[in-house]
């Protein structure tokens, strides 16, 4: 299975998300700066965390702009796997891939620790690996990641079964209904605010977040 992991300008999560990649067996991953990502024959692709472009205007609005996002939208009509990782999901949400906005924290304050979290769908690309209402320890790291949707599109979503992660106890940033992770319809493209690569080992403090790189190749098969 061959996965791209798109590097902007500002991602620091980079590297990392390439190194959890490198140990699942079968996965050939590559870094590819986002101007020169025009091959969508890709089997998969991940945006990372981190401020692209600085995080000027707002969050993953100039990123969502991206030569890379015309591949991107291409894989993902095509039904391949697409997963953003905090600023990831940032990107993806600006760029109309996924629905909802993510606001300042309710604290106003950068919000970076470990934190509970339940799973909510199993049927999405990232998350098929897991049981149902699993619960599971991830850390979040940003200052953007405060989900919020209307009343009828948080309808819609919760009918979809379009919300994949809540924050289990602590909600941490004020995000609506302890929502950290979403994805579309067809369930093939998650953005999600907790840092799986930063919990896919035991070393690091917990090993939760392998499952979600896992969940992709199972997804695949």
């Amino acid at each position: 299975m061959n996965v791209a992991v798109i590097q902007f300008p500002g991602s620091n999560c980079d590297r990392d998300t390439l190194q959890v990649l490198s140990r699942i067996p079968k996965v050939n991953a590559s870094l590819i700066w986002h101007n020169e990502f025009d091959d969508a024959s890709f089997d998969a692709a991940i945006l990372p965390g981190g401020f692209s472009f600085g995080d000027h205007l707002r969050a993953g609005a100039i990123a969502a702009h991206s030569n890379a996002m015309q591949t991107i939208r291409e894989m993902a009509t095509a039904g391949k796997p697409i997963l953003g990782i905090c600023n990831g999901f940032q990107i993806l949400i600006e760029s109309g891939l996924l629905p909802g906005a993510l606001l300042r924290n309710a604290s106003l304050r950068f919000v970076c620790k470990w934190t509970n979290l339940t799973v909510e769908s199993t049927e999405t690309a990232f998350t098929c690996s897991f049981e149902k209402h699993a619960q599971v320890r991830m850390p979040v790291a940003h200052n953007e990641g405060r989900f919020f949707s209307d009343a009828n599109e948080l309808t819609t979503l919760e009918k979809n079964r379009q919300v994949v992660m809540r924050y289990s106890g602590e909600n941490p940033t004020g995000t609506l209904d302890g929502i950290v992770a979403v994805s579309n319809v067809d369930a093939n493209v998650v953005g999600m605010m907790p840092h799986p690569e930063r919990a896919s080992s035991a070393f690091l403090g917990g090993s939760d977040g392998l499952k979600v790189f896992e969940s992709m190749m199972e997804w695949a098969q």
